[in-house]
């Protein structure tokens, strides 16, 4: 698929280690797999991010934000540059048809990739005020678009271009999927940021990472239920995430909630108990199911993409 925007593929060798776990508990245990190894993909990234999974294609794609690239894994084949540049993207899903849906914050906006190979921009205003720096978005059944809007991107010229905010806040917005229209969904985060639906899309979740620069500022997974209309109701704090802070952050089919954390990942049942972590050598950005069966974490850290093999399936991968 778009394989005029693919560069000259880069084979590494896998590395493989034993992974680490903390079983906390016992359910736990189902959910892992002992015999499996973390096996380390790739390295050489700035700061990797918004893991997506193509099933119909077998590949990985993913953001390297500060070197302003999308990167393409192949097994058996290795890495490749999918697209540069890259605007700076960030997160990325699929929606419904199957076309590639990213947030950048170069253009502080919300794309598109068509079929063709076109990029749509779906979103980059709210109310004739530019947006932040769209972090992460998810597809709801029904078609919407829900993306972050934190200020990430337009804090540093690091990971975009340095700017004031024209928002009064950073807040979660919906893309009506017929109309288009942008609608503010969530204004009381400090720094939203991974969003993920549960299995029956009844359910909101959302990472506030506020605490990457205020000691004080959120570090907690918020729970939203949706009305009728898909409308975002009432909230309760689902998850603190010690240490570290929660970004990305992904469901399985049971409705376990796997985040990214300073230890690595963290999984949590769906009533809210940690019920484990697998530790990973370097910070976690994100993580997302894919692979044949779909039970398979993908996780980008700092520099690197890891993978490893679970005991359950990943919920709404296409």
């Amino acid at each position: 698929m778009y394989a005029s925007q693919l560069s000259a593929t880069h084979v590494d060798t896998v590395s493989l280690s034993e992974p680490e776990y903390d079983v906390i508990d016992p359910r736990f245990r189902r959910l892992i797999l002992p015999n499996t190894q973390l096996e380390c993909l790739f390295t050489g990234c700035r700061w990797a991010e918004g893991p997506v999974w193509f099933n119909d294609g077998g590949y990985l794609l993913w953001s390297d934000i500060p070197n302003e690239r999308i990167l393409r894994w192949l097994p058996e084949v290795g890495v490749s540059t999918y697209r540069r540049s890259s605007n700076y993207a960030n997160g990325h899903t699929r929606d419904r048809q199957g076309r590639l849906v990213s947030c950048q914050h170069g253009t502080r906006s919300v794309t598109r990739t068509e079929l063709d190979g076109r990029i749509t921009t779906l979103a980059d205003a709210y109310q004739g005020k530019r947006l932040n720096s769209p972090n992460d978005v998810v597809v709801h059944r029904d078609g919407s678009i829900w993306f972050s809007d934190p200020t990430y991107g337009i804090l540093t010229d690091y990971e975009g271009f340095q700017a004031e905010p024209e928002q009064t806040g950073s807040h979660v917005y919906r893309i009506d999927g017929h109309t288009g229209e942008v609608t503010c969904v969530g204004d009381d985060f400090q720094q939203p940021n991974g969003l993920a639906f549960s299995p029956d899309f009844s359910r909101l979740y959302v990472a506030d990472s506020a605490r990457t620069h205020d000691p004080d500022g959120a570090h907690h997974i918020r729970e939203f239920e949706l009305d009728s209309q898909g409308r975002l109701g009432t909230s309760r704090i689902f998850a603190e995430i010690e240490p570290g802070i929660p970004d990305g952050l992904r469901l399985d089919v049971e409705g376990n909630v796997w985040t990214s954390a300073g230890d690595g990942i963290q999984c949590f049942s769906p009533e809210g108990t940690l019920l484990g972590k697998i530790f990973i050598p370097e910070v976690v950005s994100n993580l997302t199911f894919g692979g044949l069966k779909n039970n398979r974490l993908f996780i980008t850290a700092n520099t690197s993409v890891y993978s490893i093999f679970v005991g359950v399936r990943g919920a709404q991968t296409l």
